[in-house]
């Protein structure tokens, strides 16, 4: 039998690509509306700047339930990863 030892960090880590794998396969609800972060990681992207620019164009919905909240619209997301896809040859 082999042990294997993780930092504290690393398990931890692990179980959420766990738990994220698990629910992207068996379809659980997602929140439909997400924060700058989620968007961010869901588009690849690391500027805010970015992300506003993409709110700002419209390519993207967004919910503004308070001055500093803003709220991605998850579904808006993949429609616009989906519209910007190319084709294989």
């Amino acid at each position: 039998m082999q042990v294997i030892c993780l930092e504290e960090d690393a398990f931890y880590e692990l179980i959420e690509q766990v738990v994220a794998r698990l629910n992207d396969k068996h379809g659980q609800a997602r929140d439909k509306w997400i924060a700058d972060e989620e968007a961010m990681r869901l588009l690849n992207i690391k500027s805010k700047s970015t992300l506003q620019k993409l709110r700002d164009e419209g390519r993207i919905r967004f919910s503004q339930p308070q001055k500093k909240i803003i709220l991605y619209d998850r579904d808006s997301i993949q429609e616009y990863l989906e519209k910007n896809a190319r084709e294989t040859f």
